[in-house]
């Protein structure tokens, strides 16, 4: 006997209006993804601006003005303390007060006139390492080009050629011109909050009817186990493919990411990464008694696959056995996927490997989640 598409659609359109009956879980299914996305695309930000500095210019010529101009100019530094001994900066960065100390030495502006070296201390608090790498590349680009340029005017006035006419450095940036980070962020977010409806949906479905003793009467209903599965699995397959277009609007509108690719290779995408949270989801349902025992098993999955994939740490600077873990996360793969769809226009020659993995870890855990079910229903 083969499966009964009018048994699955009634299934499925009592699990829908069972979801979308109570406020409470309309708010959680469309409002909490839109929230989600603008708190997370807002506050997921590694960009430096506006970072507070000490100086201490102990130099207090036009050449050392002109230097802390060029780091305001901007708007990556601001100067809210200034000082005449070298304790006053350890001391506000010791407080917290300020995250670098710029320290200019006296003679610095005649150095640069006669064209001899000449030195800038930068001091960063490393208490937060990403922040302080950020802003002290961004201390030392801006310091190195003023020291290029100035020398390079020296050079001209005494009609010396400057040491660096021969090197034109012309710098440009694919994809991302102004590096901003929320233009690689959210579409990581986008992946995280789809993930977690998707598990969140799935892992509660067979556990809830449990807890109400109507899974029994679904037992010795006509309901095969397999339309059972299917009843159960499609409401969150349908609600997890509208957040992702309500998620893509948001980020499209909302935020103005840029998008190069196809639609129709990011909705391929999503519908593969949404089954493999959907089979993930059943497994944790069929080995969980209540529904708290549901929700931690699913943030004991969810957390460890947040971290490993991708979205604010690197892969690439992961050890190598971890590296070899994340392969195992369908988060990874997915993200791969929305970065390159979004920013770079890849295609389906380009994203077919992480589409293929998705695809395998998809319907192995589903395979496996199914098994078990079967296993609970007999």
């Amino acid at each position: 006997m083969g499966l009964s598409r009018v048994r699955i659609f009634e299934l499925l359109r009592k699990e829908l209006r069972q979801a979308f009956r109570d406020p409470r879980s309309r708010r959680v299914l469309i409002v909490a993804p839109i929230i989600q996305l603008i708190v997370f695309g807002y506050a997921v930000n590694t960009d430096v601006r506006h970072a507070k500095t000490f100086l201490l210019d102990a130099d207090r010529t036009v050449e050392s003005r002109a230097l802390v101009e060029s780091m305001q100019a901007g708007g990556y530094f601001d100067i809210v303390a200034r000082g005449d001994r070298a304790s006053d900066l350890v001391s506000a960065l010791d407080r917290g007060d300020v995250l670098m100390g710029v320290h200019i030495p006296r003679g610095f502006a005649a150095d640069i006139a006669r064209g001899t070296p000449t030195t800038v201390q930068l001091l960063v608090d490393g208490s937060s390492a990403n922040t302080a790498n950020v802003a002290l590349g961004y201390a030392t680009q801006i310091v190195g080009k003023y020291g290029l340029r100035r020398g390079a005017t020296i050079a001209a006035r005494a009609g010396v050629p400057s040491r660096s006419a021969g090197v034109d450095l012309a710098v440009r940036v694919w994809y991302n011109p102004n590096l901003e980070s929320r233009t690689y962020n959210v579409p990581a977010v986008m992946g995280n909050i789809v993930m977690l409806m998707t598990l969140l949906l799935t892992s509660l479905a067979v556990v809830r009817e449990r807890e109400l003793g109507t899974l029994e009467q679904l037992m010795v209903s006509p309901l095969r186990p397999s339309e059972m599965i299917l009843g159960k699995t499609l409401p969150s397959a349908l609600v997890g493919m509208f957040d992702v277009v309500l998620v893509t609007v948001i980020a499209l509108l909302w935020f103005r990411i840029p998008f190069e690719g196809s639609f129709l290779v990011l909705g391929a995408a999503s519908l593969l990464f949404v089954l493999s949270g959907i089979g993930i989801g059943l497994l944790i349902s069929t080995v969980s008694n209540t529904q708290q025992e549901a929700f931690m098993s699913m943030f004991m999955f969810f957390l460890p696959a947040l971290m490993l994939g991708g979205m604010m740490f690197p892969v690439e600077n992961m050890p190598q056995w971890v590296q070899y873990l994340t392969w195992l996360d369908p988060l990874r793969h997915y993200l791969i996927i929305v970065r390159g769809v979004f920013l770079r226009g890849a295609g389906w020659s380009i994203v077919w490997p992480q589409m293929l993995v998705l695809a395998v870890l998809g319907f192995s855990v589903l395979g496996i989640a199914m098994r078990r079910f079967h296993k609970t229903a007999d």
